[in-house]
């Protein structure tokens, strides 16, 4: 559990690794919040020494807890808001820093994927923003106060999100003088990286080196 500074608590849930990198992560889930894949997530990334954290959005409307498949998102995420999205990541980014941590990076996907981005140009000090089939027009407004460099993963065959759309998107950040790294898989489609789609782990595999290597981090095989 984590306290933004307005004093609203939510859940997270944090993995330390046995030899820190000095990197710290925030995990920014989906719509379905602090669902289990992105605590597992968290332990994947300390076994490469990065000390994570993944955040739930809903504290201030569903309560402190995990929430699993059952869990109804929907009307929370309504009532979920960018300043509520801001104040519990600064949060956690004092975490990640009090446990050593001198480079930070969001990791977000899909809902958590804009969530992201919307990091690079709010949160102090954040050293990348990745997003998995982020949606671009959830951060149109900020796009000339992005500062942190962006990561854009997205699926080709995603219906809800265009190749267009995210290169349309990284093409106004560099014109606003930020930088983006696009990548699309062309036949994967959204949400490929986090649940088991048989016939896209290539694509797993490449994003999660891009995703390493863009932290700085060593790929392991």
């Amino acid at each position: 559990m984590l306290q933004a500074a307005e004093g609203s608590r939510f859940a997270a849930y944090a993995a330390s690794p046995s030899v820190p990198a000095g990197v710290g992560a925030i995990v920014l889930p989906d719509v379905r919040g602090l669902h289990s894949y992105y605590c597992d997530l968290a332990l994947r990334l300390a076994e490469l020494g990065v000390d994570a954290i993944a955040i739930d959005y809903y504290g201030r409307t569903a309560g402190i807890g995990r929430r699993t498949d059952a869990f109804e998102c929907m009307p929370h995420f309504e009532r979920a808001t960018p300043s509520g999205m801001l104040a519990d990541s600064l949060a956690a980014a004092e975490h990640l820093r009090g446990t050593g941590a001198t480079r930070l990076f969001a990791i977000g996907f899909c809902y958590g994927g804009s969530n992201a981005w919307r990091l690079a140009a709010e949160l102090p000090g954040l050293d990348g923003a990745i997003g998995f089939y982020g949606h671009p027009h959830r951060v149109a407004d900020i796009v000339p106060r992005l500062r942190a460099p962006l990561l854009v993963i997205g699926g080709g065959a995603d219906p809800g999100i265009s190749p267009g759309d995210l290169e349309a998107f990284t093409a106004s950040v560099r014109a606003a003088g930020g930088e983006a790294e696009l990548v699309v898989y062309p036949d994967a489609p959204h949400s490929f990286f986090d649940r088991s789609v048989p016939g896209h782990e290539a694509a797993c595999e490449d994003a999660w080196r891009r995703m390493i290597t863009f932290m700085g981090l060593e790929v392991r095989s």
